[in-house]
């Protein structure tokens, strides 16, 4: 992938923030999550809307969507910000698949896409039973290959008179599976308002699927080795935003974006704490040389903080 320029508008220097990056509501617990002395610094700003951070272990680098941008950045600590590819066609969720491609969900391009290692850019999925998807927001992949993909109306145009979604083709707005051996994409839930980050348990025996629509809660289901859902109890509801981006850690803690940062969640959905950012946070990664920055994008800015821990799986 050619790298142009560096952004000029971008800040690329560190600026830590103030001391009061976090509440604990589990101090104990909550120290098991954020060493003693970690601060939230932001690492740049000047974006118009950032989402979708991935790390990209062969290169060290990162990987975030400015969505009405249209563009994909990328940051590396030697080499700051710089654009990895525009147009994105308004990507959005990133993640990575058990090869090491990059895969995006494109809103306007209403397709999940796959970034083979020459740069050529493929469709992996666009269409189920015939109609064209909405706008896929985020995506995880399991240890099997499948890619569970999630997909609201939230990159689809309102109509200013009927303030109907453009272009609709599915009646509701589904989380998916999709089996790139087969070419085999099946809804596995249909109930959502808003369906937006999801993330496996360590064990991948669990799904959790955040709802940034009218519940603003993230709901949690058993895995079927047939790769079929089962529950969907409520694990959590957020008193701060919406939950957008989420992600599990090795040890079964869930972290998931909010109007006030990053709140995380025991794996008995009891909060720990916060990791407060002053902007509301869109979505975060786990990355870094060591697998233990957590890295957030927030409206205008992206930020970082260490943990101790790393992300579940890969």
């Amino acid at each position: 992938m050619k790298r142009l320029p560096p952004l000029s508008l971008v800040l690329l220097s560190i600026a830590p923030l103030s001391a009061a990056d976090f509440q604990s509501d589990q101090p104990a617990e909550f120290a098991r999550c954020v060493p003693q002395g970690s601060k939230v610094e932001r690492l740049a700003t000047d974006f118009t809307f950032v989402e979708g951070p991935v790390w990209i272990k062969e290169g060290g680098y990162l990987v975030f969507s400015d969505i009405p941008k249209d563009e994909l950045r990328r940051w590396s600590p030697s080499g700051g910000v710089t654009v990895f590819r525009q147009p994105s066609r308004n990507a959005n969720g990133n993640t990575i698949g058990l090869t090491g491609r990059l895969l995006t969900c494109e809103h306007s391009g209403r397709r999940v896409a796959l970034l083979e290692k020459d740069g050529t850019l493929k469709t992996l999925v666009d269409a189920f039973e015939g109609r064209k998807l909405n706008s896929p927001n985020d995506a995880v992949v399991k240890s099997d290959g499948t890619v569970w993909f999630t997909d609201p109306e939230y990159g689809l145009k309102t109509n200013p008179t009927t303030k109907k979604k453009e272009g609709k083709e599915q009646p509701g707005n589904f989380v998916y599976r999709h089996d790139p051996r087969t070419g085999r994409t099946t809804a596995v839930v249909r109930d959502f308002d808003q369906p937006n980050g999801l993330a496996f348990s360590p064990d991948e025996k669990l799904l959790y699927v955040a709802d940034s629509g009218t519940p603003k809660h993230i709901r949690v289901f058993s895995v079927r080795g047939d790769g079929t859902l089962d529950g969907g109890r409520v694990f959590c509801t957020l008193d701060q935003g919406v939950p957008d981006g989420i992600r599990v850690d090795q040890d079964g803690r869930l972290w998931s974006s909010s109007g006030d940062g990053v709140q995380i969640f025991a794996p008995d959905g009891r909060r720990i704490g916060r990791i407060l950012v002053p902007e509301s946070a869109a979505n975060l990664c786990f990355g870094g040389p060591d697998g233990r920055t957590l890295f957030i994008t927030a409206r205008k800015s992206l930020y970082a903080v260490k943990t101790a821990v790393r992300g579940a799986g890969r």
